[in-house]
């Protein structure tokens, strides 16, 4: 494994499951010497990154905020400056209101939107505005990642305001990559499912075996995604391989996207 992390430090919002998790680890792996570990409420899974990512090697530091409020972004942001840098910003928080059937338009209110683009949209933008001079003060750009999503893209997902707060995030990272530029790099990560404990909150056990099996079977890859399939990608996005690219946003879904959309769309 490449330790092109080698002492960086990492600040990854959302990181105490999932994808923030395996993001974290991952960076801890490839060497970076202090990880961040953002969380809004569970404090022993978030303690169980921090172990995870100590026995790679790296210092885990716990930010306990939501980062829908600016004064928590904050304090995350903070939690870095004894390091005196950031390298990487990985924007992973994120919330969603499950209402799968889009043409419902009762399904969702005005607080679903609001309450989704404020941590998905303005939360990204908030951590970015934080953290902006520690990532100037990395000794190369620093980088920062957006999960958005492949809802993004063709419109897809858990609701349609969660489809249209990661639409709207890929819109900003295009903005910022161009604003910020050269000294931060701005790109978005597009996943399609990922199998993580965000769809075990919403569906019984047997329903969500059945949602994998669907999944794979209809994947181009045949793959139900786990975190760890995704996390590499993100991870690429804000390591030195990807010095020379800034404004993406790299859909990393099985091929989802190929039965809904053609490139010539995209």
């Amino acid at each position: 494994m490449a330790r092109d992390f080698q002492g960086w430090v990492v600040v990854v919002t959302g990181a105490s499951t999932g994808l923030g998790r395996a993001i974290a680890v991952e960076t801890a792996v490839r060497g970076a010497a202090a990880v961040i570990i953002n969380f809004a409420s569970n404090q022993a899974e978030a303690e169980e990154t921090a172990r995870r990512v100590e026995a790679e090697g790296a210092r885990g530091v716990l930010a306990r905020g939501d980062v829908a409020l600016d004064a928590d972004c904050r304090a995350i942001a903070a939690a870095a400056e004894p390091f005196g840098r950031i390298d990487a910003l990985f924007n992973n928080a994120g919330v969603t209101r499950f209402a799968n059937d889009h043409a419902n338009l009762d399904a969702v209110s005005s607080d679903d939107f609001l309450r989704l683009y404020a941590v998905n949209v303005v939360g990204p933008y908030q951590m970015i505005r934080a953290a902006r001079a520690l990532l100037e003060a990395a000794p190369q750009p620093g980088a920062v990642v957006n999960t958005a999503s492949v809802a993004a893209v063709i419109g897809i997902g858990s609701s349609v305001p969660y489809a249209a707060s990661k639409g709207a995030l890929v819109t900003m990272t295009l903005s910022l990559a161009r604003a910020l530029a050269p000294k931060i790099r701005v790109n978005a990560l597009c996943p399609g499912f990922i199998d993580t404990p965000w769809f075990g909150k919403a569906m019984a056990p047997e329903s969500l075996d059945r949602l994998r099996a669907g999944v794979a079977a209809s994947m181009p890859l045949k793959a139900a995604s786990t975190a760890e399939d995704i996390a590499g990608a993100a991870v690429f996005l804000a390591s030195p391989a990807a010095r020379h690219i800034t404004g993406e946003a790299l859909m990393v879904d099985a091929g989802l996207h190929l039965g809904y959309a053609p490139l010539a769309m995209r």
